[in-house]
């Protein structure tokens, strides 16, 4: 492969080539209502082939090998057009040139788990949900994996190989009474092993639990209230709210987000620290190298409550004369890379969580994360739960509870961050540019923050 892939990318003939190329093997499980729903397999077989050439980019996929000549053609006559017509300056960061094959330390390959005993666990995962209580009356489970190796040549000479596991999983209950639903679930993920999916009875027995709880359970008041998220909120509040903002190819487009995100500004107190990071490998979003060739880093996005990086792809580093930071992704070979998160990680802080509850007289502990939307600065969140915190103590079990705000002005009412650390994985993913769903995930801990607009009942 590496001849095969070296000798194409010598023809294109423009400043830079680069070609990827990938075998994988897939495998998707569903289970809906009280039964199997689907079992799915596929091997998907191909590559693709991105040139540049004054600024100007081309782009072409493949699906055998013996079409890689003719992608290699395309994608170059694609470049010279868009090049010429521009006129600009093809900007490339320097990245050094590796020849590398990555395989992963795995915990528990998942080729060695028959698809017979994979049945038989998430089996066992249905009947407990089923089983627990009269009122669940369904279950959503979602299992994925995809174990993929990935071939990467470009025209400076990096050659990589790497072996690539993605797990992610999603195991759920939905309770009623009347006219009243509540669904809870619980996520399982990982870049190294299948044994993610075992010994998950625990959790589940407690969100089949908080699902027939919340049946009763009122709706969250409406107000402004002192609101302590824990790891999975605020994981998804810095991925969502903060993350996107930090991708530099939505900076460099838009004057005004750039003016926003200017290195220097401070966000927030000195107890605030958010990083992006590929290395944690039990984690979904684990890379070595990102699709562009280039080894992935931790990038410090905000230090002491300080703006102080953002994350790139080799063309953005170079507009912006930054460093790189390895964070050119795709979703898969029919797609061109874009600047994309890792593992979105709020450093740990040293407050305690009866710290943080002790002093607020009128507060809610937010729980888990239930999505939600962003719109630039501006973003709602849906927790999966909340408990009402009264006079310093958690009180009583409430629902619909959803977050809004301004982004900056919420990392600015960080006032504690926890000593404790969770990682948020599932059967999700990431959404840009059409490419959905990327693996990522994110460490982080619990946070407080003051002033937190409240959305629920009257």
């Amino acid at each position: 492969m590496k001849d095969i892939l070296g000798s194409a990318v010598k023809l294109a003939g423009v400043d830079y080539c680069e070609i990827r190329f990938e075998e994988s093997e897939l495998l998707s499980i569903s289970y809906q209502g009280k039964g199997l729903d689907r079992i799915t397999r596929d091997t998907p077989y191909g590559g693709n082939v991105r040139a540049l050439y004054k600024g100007g980019w081309g782009f072409a996929s493949f699906n055998s090998l013996d079409d890689l000549k003719g992608a290699v053609e395309s994608a170059a006559k694609q470049a010279r057009l868009t090049g010429d017509r521009q006129g600009g300056e093809s900007k490339l960061a320097p990245a050094p040139v590796v020849e590398d094959e990555h395989i992963p330390e795995y915990t528990l390959d998942p080729r060695g788990v028959s698809l017979d005993e994979k049945m038989r666990i998430l089996n066992g995962y249905l009947d407990a949900i089923l089983g627990y209580d009269s009122a669940i009356t369904a279950a959503q489970i979602v299992y994925n994996e995809r174990l993929s190796n990935i071939y990467f040549a470009n025209s400076e000479g990096t050659y990589i190989k790497q072996e690539k596991l993605d797990i992610g999983s999603s195991l759920g209950a939905t309770a009623r009474r009347g006219m009243t639903t509540v669904s809870k679930r619980i996520g399982r993920g990982s870049s190294i092993g299948f044994d993610c999916m075992l010994n998950a009875y625990d959790d589940l027995r407690e969100a089949c639990g908080l699902a027939v709880r919340l049946l009763d359970a009122p709706q969250v008041k409406a107000g402004v209230y002192t609101v302590v998220c824990d790891p999975a909120l605020a994981g998804l509040f810095v991925h969502e709210a903060f993350g996107h903002l930090s991708e530099a190819d939505n900076a460099y487009k838009n004057p005004q987000l750039a003016k926003a995100m200017t290195l220097g500004r401070v966000l927030g107190r000195d107890i605030l620290t958010i990083y992006d990071t590929g290395e944690y490998s039990k984690n979904r979003g684990y890379l070595k190298y990102d699709d562009e060739g280039v080894a992935t880093r931790r990038t410090y996005l905000v230090k002491d409550g300080v703006l102080v990086g953002r994350l790139h792809s080799r063309e953005t580093a170079g507009i912006m004369g930054e460093e790189l930071t390895g964070s050119a992704r795709a979703l898969n070979y029919t797609f061109p890379p874009l600047v994309r998160m890792r593992n979105t990680c709020i450093a740990p802080g040293e407050s305690s969580f009866e710290d943080m509850i002790k002093d607020v007289k009128l507060g809610l502990y937010a729980v888990g994360s239930g999505g939600g939307q962003t719109n630039g600065e501006m973003f709602n969140f849906m927790a999966g739960h909340g408990f009402m915190i009264r006079d310093g103590k958690l009180a009583e079990l409430v629902k619909d509870v959803k977050l809004m705000g301004n982004v900056f002005t919420t990392l600015e009412n960080i006032d504690m961050v926890g000593n404790d650390l969770d990682a948020r994985d599932g059967a999700g993913g990431c959404g840009k540019g059409g490419q959905m769903p990327l693996p990522t995930s994110g460490l982080c801990p619990s946070i407080r923050i003051q002033n937190v607009i409240v959305g629920g009942g009257k």
